[in-house]
C-alpha cells in the first residue's frame, strides 16, 4: 500500500483523553465524592446501567453553583501524548473526535483547546445559575457512543474499517466493537478482555506507531 488510509480516531474523555473523572471532581464540590466514586466504579465495571448510574451521580450535584464547572475544568489535565496523537492523525488527513458520558460544559472548551474535529457529551441542567441535579437532552451512553462513531465516519467519508476507538470502561465497549481497531487505555477488566490492543503505558502517543502514522 503506497499511502496509509485516512483514519477516524474516537476517544473516551474521562481517564482517557484527560486524567481525571470529571463527575468525581464535581462531587468534591458537593462533599459527595465517596458516594459518586462508588457508583462510577460499578458503572465502569458494567455492574450498573449507565443511564441510571449517571442520573444517580448527577443528583448529588443538585444545588451547586454553575461556577463549579469552570473551577472543575481548571483542575483537569490532558493525558500525556494526547496532543501528539491528535496532531499525528490530522497531519495525515484523518479526523479525531471525543465522545463522553461526562458533560458538554467541560468537553466543549476542551475540544477547542485540543482542536478536535468532533465531540459529544451529556449536558448538565442549569437553572438560574444553579445545577439542578439532572441532565437534559439525549443521554450519551454506551449505544450513543457507537452511534457517534458511525455518524462521524459517514460525515468524514471514512470506512468503518479505518476507524479507531480508544477507551477505558464498559461504556466504551459498543463503540470499540464497531470500530475497525479498538484500543484499551487505562483499561478496566471488561475492556482489557475485549480490546484488540492494550496500551502498556499512560501515554497516548504510543498509539501513533500502532496506527502506522
Amino acid at each position: 500500500m503506497n499511502q496509509s488510509p485516512r483514519l477516524l480516531v474516537i476517544l473516551d474523555v474521562d481517564s482517557t483523553l484527560i486524567e481525571q473523572e470529571v463527575i468525581e471532581l464535581l462531587a468534591d464540590c458537593a462533599g459527595k465524592r465517596a458516594e459518586v466514586e462508588a457508583v462510577t466504579e460499578r458503572a465502569m465495571s458494567g455492574e450498573l446501567d449507565f443511564t441510571a448510574s449517571l442520573k444517580a451521580r448527577v443528583s448529588h450535584l443538585k444545588g451547586l453553583p454553575e461556577s463549579v464547572i469552570a473551577e472543575t475544568l481548571a483542575k483537569c489535565t490532558v493525558t500525556t501524548g494526547a496532543h501528539k496523537l491528535i496532531e499525528a492523525v490530522q497531519a495525515k488527513g484523518g479526523k479525531v473526535g471525543a465522545v463522553s458520558g461526562g458533560f458538554s460544559q467541560l468537553l466543549d472548551p476542551l475540544a477547542v483547546t485540543l482542536n478536535l474535529d468532533f465531540h459529544r457529551a451529556n449536558q448538565l441542567e442549569v437553572v438560574d445559575g444553579i445545577l439542578t441535579g439532572d441532565v437534559i437532552g439525549t443521554i450519551i451512553d454506551k449505544p450513543a457512543k457507537a452511534t457517534a462513531l458511525r455518524q462521524w465516519a459517514i460525515e468524514s467519508n471514512i470506512d468503518l474499517k479505518h476507524t479507531v476507538a480508544i477507551g477505558d470502561g464498559a461504556n466504551d465497549l459498543d463503540m470499540m466493537n464497531v470500530a475497525g481497531l479498538s484500543i484499551g487505555f487505562n483499561a478496566k477488566p471488561r475492556v482489557r478482555a475485549a480490546a484488540d490492543v492494550i496500551l502498556a503505558s499512560n501515554d497516548l502517543s504510543e498509539a501513533i506507531g500502532l496506527l502506522g502514522l
